[in-house]
C-alpha cells in the first residue's frame, strides 16, 4: 500500500472518531444556556465556529466558568482583539476574546460591544495571564480602558502618542510631530 493511501485512511479514521464539529458546538451552547442563560445575548454559529455575545457585566464570571469547568477546559487565551466599526456606526466599538482547550481541542469566541461613550471592560488578567499584554494591545491600539488590569499603559507606541492608531478616524498620516510632511 503506498504511503499516500496509506495516510489518507489515517485521516479518515480519526475523522470518524471525533465528534462532528456541530455536534461538540451544540453541546457546548445547550450547557452555556442552561448555567448562563442570562449572560448570553447572541449566540452565532457560522463557518463552524461559535461567537457568543456577552453584556460586560457577565464577561469575568463566564469565563472564568469556561476556564475551569471540566467540559470545557478553556485554559487557552488565544487572542484578545478591538475592533472599530467606524464612527458612524453604534455600538462602535467590539472587543473580542478568542478561547481554545488545549485539552477537548475546541474554540469559542466571545465579543463585548461597547458604545464610544462607555469604552470600559472588567479586566480577565486574573482568570488568564497572558491576558496581560493583550488588554495593553487594546488600550494602545483602540483605547478601551480595562477595569482593574494591573498595568494599562502602552505597550506598542511612544508614550506621548497621541490618540489611538488604529481607529477608523484616526489620520492615515498621524498627527503632529509624527506626521511625515
Amino acid at each position: 500500500m503506498s504511503k499516500d493511501i496509506e495516510r489518507e485512511q489515517i485521516i479518515a479514521e480519526q475523522v470518524a472518531s471525533e465528534p462532528a464539529k456541530d455536534q461538540v458546538g451544540s453541546k457546548l451552547i445547550d450547557a452555556l444556556q442552561q448555567s448562563h442563560g442570562d449572560a448570553l445575548v447572541e449566540v452565532i454559529q457560522a463557518f463552524g465556529e461559535i461567537t457568543i455575545i456577552v453584556p460586560r457585566a457577565s464577561l469575568v464570571e463566564l469565563c472564568d466558568y469556561l476556564k475551569r469547568t471540566p467540559n470545557f477546559e478553556f485554559n487557552l487565551l488565544a487572542d484578545i482583539c478591538g475592533v472599530d466599526r467606524g464612527p458612524e456606526e453604534d455600538p462602535r466599538f467590539e472587543v473580542n476574546y478568542h478561547l481554545f482547550s488545549t485539552t477537548k481541542f475546541h474554540r469559542l469566541r466571545l465579543k463585548v460591544v461597547l458604545s464610544e461613550e462607555d469604552l470600559h471592560v472588567p479586566t480577565v488578567t486574573k482568570i488568564w495571564r497572558t491576558a496581560n499584554w493583550h488588554e495593553r494591545e487594546t488600550f494602545d491600539m483602540f483605547g478601551i480602558i480595562f477595569d482593574g488590569h494591573p498595568d494599562l499603559r502602552r505597550i506598542l507606541l511612544p508614550d506621548d502618542w497621541q490618540g489611538h492608531a488604529l481607529r477608523k478616524d484616526f489620520p492615515l498620516r498621524g498627527y503632529e510631530p509624527y506626521s511625515l510632511s
